[in-house]
């Protein structure tokens, strides 16, 4: 079969996997699962032993789409596979999601980061991503449960970080994040209701 076929159909699948995987996601959103913990748990049970895999591609398209809140499926992980399976699944999904959103970025530069970066964001740290300092700072804010992880990861796809420097600042700084933003959603909010119900 001759090359420029092969690259055709290797666009065509592309395409019709990315149209199959936005009607997932807006289905996925549409019954609820990436805005109430409840949801989330209740369908992956359905799954059994897929249910890790799952919860897992819920976790990449979370941080791929950063239009759906996080904070729901970080809660879910604990609370559907205990507190260290749900922290596995929660890192495994994010560290790969935080990986295909770099390669976007560096893909498709300021057309993908206008869109899902906000001005305010932009502006911020856009003086800075030039700067010697810039991995640094990049490092410690990614090792923060608080900084706006997806669009940093989409404005340093626009710097030189290679790589291999990208993949060891995030594999070394998201788990500490990881761990206090979901045990801290999970029992600190079961925390704030005990205080108020008494």
């Amino acid at each position: 079969m001759n090359k420029r076929y092969i690259r055709l159909l290797i666009k065509i699948l592309s395409v019709i996997m990315l149209i199959l995987l936005g009607w997932l996601i807006v289905r996925l959103y549409q019954i609820g699962m990436f805005n109430d913990t409840n949801t989330l748990i209740n369908v992956l049970k359905k799954y059994g032993i897929w249910a890790p895999i799952i919860f897992i591609f819920v976790q990449i398209i979370q941080v791929v789409v950063p239009i759906l809140p996080g904070g729901v499926s970080l809660a879910a992980g604990v609370v559907m596979f205990g507190p260290w399976l749900g922290f596995i699944y929660n890192y495994v999904g994010i560290v790969l999601g935080s990986m295909i959103l770099f390669w976007l970025g560096r893909r498709y530069g300021r057309r993908i980061i206008d869109v899902f970066v906000s001005e305010d964001t932009l502006n911020k740290y856009i003086g800075r991503l030039d700067s010697k300092g810039w991995h640094w700072t990049f490092a410690l804010l990614i090792f923060s449960p608080v900084a706006p992880d997806d669009a940093l990861v989409l404005l340093t796809s626009l710097t030189k970080m290679t790589w291999r420097e990208f993949i060891m600042i995030l594999l070394l700084g998201k788990p500490l994040s990881i761990f206090i933003y979901s045990l801290g959603m999970l029992y600190g909010a079961d925390w704030l209701l005990r205080i108020l119900g008494s």
